[in-house]
């Protein structure tokens, strides 16, 4: 069974992984407006790349931390 302090330490960790989420998607919008204003598309399709490689890490992160078979909700309870 899991502790207080277990759940405080994987919340923080959370905490952790989304803000270098949210920093991660700031800098590629930025570079994005950057590539746009030098209309430069050698650095729009570098961008883009960059997008799809970060795509296929956090697909392969977010498939390999989720169970092959997930435990179904219970059922609702229905009275007449």
């Amino acid at each position: 069974m899991a502790t207080m302090q277990d759940v405080l330490v994987e919340t923080h960790n959370e905490s952790d992984l989304e803000d270098s989420l949210i920093t991660l998607m700031g800098g590629l919008v930025q570079q994005l407006k950057d590539a746009q204003a030098q209309n430069d598309p050698a650095a729009l399709q570098a961008v883009i790349d960059q997008i799809s490689a970060n795509k296929a890490k956090l697909a392969a992160a977010v498939t390999a931390n989720t169970p092959v078979n997930p435990t179904p909700a219970p059922a609702p309870v229905v009275t007449p």
